[in-house]
């Protein structure tokens, strides 16, 4: 194998490549990248067996072949590399190792025989579908706060896609719960999804296809099947194994009778509660919201470190009632909300004056996503 590629495109799709390799492996060839060389154009694969990245390139090939090496020390050499240099990647077979040179510098890198990489099948993929971009970003970003990282309950631990039908539009729907909140985002999609099997996509893929959306073009292609999930970009593939398991019946957990109706600022609600939870303890972060009519108060009191309170002026008209939440969670559905308001529906239903119920969270903004926060006892 022999060819020739600018070290920008090289540094490009290696990057694109190497962060699926973990940092330890126990099994060798795991921590390589296949580079196959063929006419025109070089594909660099990595995999942890769960998941694989492909990313080609155009290349002046002079020799094709197929050839692994390590995947992080081949990308620090890229990277150290000036700007604008030819690489040169060659490797016969008289020589066991991997030549890489650019100029005046030169590596040599031991290498895995390429028969030994494990490649992922693509059967059974036969659902495909082009989604804009912007759409798959904006889906992705708006829910995957919410994935649950407690390895317990293994069926939380990714994004649950599946397609809907809402008054006849079909919908591409994307779910994260880790049980103390929900994040659904939903998007029109094609007709050609009807019948795609819904996945969770676990965690890792879900946050390296984000990374990938970014030099995806205007469009990427995701084909689903009951065992995997596959996402085309512009020059890069990733295959994915999904998480087999149930989602939770996520649609009894959202409330639709929650008649009390709050409207903030969302930037000057942010604001306040990150003021007040400054003195709330590391554990519970707990932020109580006392609301009447025209305002809300926040508040925070921690034994040891003091008391918090700040005043807001709020879109509310009801009888008074108090109700407590982790300040993170606030805070990250916040960071998620498009408009300059937020919406809080609330049941009917307080302990005395006490809400106990779940939360409804809505963006005006957005009628295309919901979140839903479970209350503190504060």
């Amino acid at each position: 194998m022999k060819l020739t590629i600018e070290r920008a495109a090289l540094l490009k799709s290696l990057g694109h490549v190497q962060s699926v390799v973990e940092r330890r492996n126990t099994i060798p060839i795991l921590s390589n990248v296949l580079v196959s060389a063929s006419q025109g154009q070089v594909v660099f694969s990595t995999t942890d067996l769960d998941m694989e990245i492909a990313d080609s390139s155009p290349a002046r090939v002079e020799g094709a072949g197929q050839v692994t090496a390590s995947a992080h020390t081949l990308y620090e050499i890229v990277r150290e590399l000036p700007d604008g240099a030819d690489v040169a990647l060659s490797y016969t077979g008289e020589d066991p190792r991997l030549e890489v040179q650019a100029g005046r510098s030169c590596f040599n890198l031991p290498v895995l025989p390429a028969g030994d990489f494990p490649v992922m099948s693509a059967d059974g993929l036969s659902y495909a579908v082009a989604i804009e971009t912007g759409e798959l970003v904006r889906l992705i970003d708006r829910t995957r706060f919410a994935i649950s990282t407690e390895e317990t309950r293994y069926y939380l631990n990714g994004l649950y896609l599946h397609a809907v039908v809402e008054g006849g539009v079909q919908k591409l729907r994307a779910v994260a719960t880790d049980g103390k909140r929900l994040a659904l985002a939903e998007m029109p999609a094609s007709e050609a999804l009807a019948g795609t099997p819904g996945v969770i996509v676990p965690r890792k893929t879900v946050g390296e296809a984000r990374r990938l959306m970014d030099d995806a073009g205007d469009t990427v292609t995701l084909a689903l099947s009951a065992q995997k999930a596959r996402f085309g970009f512009a020059r890069a593939t990733m295959t994915s194994k999904v998480i087999d398991g149930s989602f939770p019946d996520y649609e009894r957990l959202i409330p639709r009778d929650n008649s009390r109706v709050l409207t903030l600022d969302n930037a000057l609600f942010a604001a306040a509660v990150r003021r007040v939870a400054t003195i709330a303890t590391d554990q519970s972060r707990a932020v109580r919201l006392s609301v009447e009519a025209g305002r809300v108060t926040l508040s925070v009191r921690n034994v040891d470190a003091g008391q918090a309170v700040e005043t807001l002026e709020a879109g509310y008209e009801g009888e008074p009632f108090e109700i407590g939440f982790n300040a993170r969670y606030i805070l990250d559905v916040a960071a998620q909300i498009a408009g300059e308001l937020v919406q809080l529906r609330l049941a009917d239903r307080p302990v005395g004056t006490v809400m106990l119920d779940p939360a409804l969270v809505l963006d005006p903004a957005d009628a295309g996503v919901q979140y839903v926060l479970m209350p503190m006892r504060v």
